[in-house]
């Protein structure tokens, strides 16, 4: 009986887990990645998905004001999206990632997602764009570190192919983005593809 019972309670235990979701364990050199939510942004006009994991990563650079905190950038963002969705007509803010100069992260399409970043790489790119203007310097040493751990993390958790190609934007696009001394900075990193 007693047998019996504990079998009941563990097939009710099997079937209450498996009807979960099944979170990603937080690793901890992933970047804090700030929900499109969290700061204020719209919900996409149109959503296309990737087959994953992607090919390219796009660097570019926003041409703006440089942010940190979330209220400051989050200005920013909401700025930014509502130009692209309203003057630009895209469907979102045109990256599936920004960074602020405090190493925060901010969800654009996100993961998965295909954004407007980069014509011919956008259906099989992830563009990430550091929030300011990186002609005559380069992005905080917080925002570079956490660009290469969002990388890292895309592909521990299959976002990104292992071996993702990394490209900046002036490299295939007619665009100085994302500015020359963040361009002479990406080409030291792993998976750079000097010439696509």
């Amino acid at each position: 009986m007693l047998v019996r019972h504990l079998s009941a309670i563990l097939v009710l235990i099997l079937a209450v887990s498996a009807g979960k979701p099944r979170r990603r364990p937080a690793d901890p050199e992933c970047p804090t990645i700030k929900l499109k939510r969290q700061w204020g942004g719209k919900p996409s006009l149109g959503l296309h998905y990737q087959v994953r994991p992607i090919r390219y990563v796009v660097i570019h650079h926003t041409v703006t004001s440089e942010c940190s905190g979330l209220l400051q950038c989050a200005e920013i963002l909401q700025n930014m999206q509502g130009y692209h969705q309203n003057e630009l007509n895209y469907n979102d803010i045109s990256y599936n990632f920004l960074i602020g100069s405090d190493g925060i992260v901010y969800e654009g399409t996100g993961w998965g997602l295909r954004g407007a970043h980069t014509y011919g790489y956008n259906a099989n790119g992830t563009g990430i764009a550091f929030i300011g203007n990186f002609v005559d310097k380069l992005p905080t040493a917080a925002a570079l570190k956490a660009c290469k751990n969002l990388l890292s993390c895309g592909v521990k958790q299959g976002e990104l192919a292992e071996d993702y190609a990394l490209l900046a934007g002036s490299q295939v696009i007619s665009t100085q983005s994302p500015g020359l001394t963040l361009y002479n900075e990406i080409q030291e990193w792993p998976h750079w593809l000097s010439n696509p």
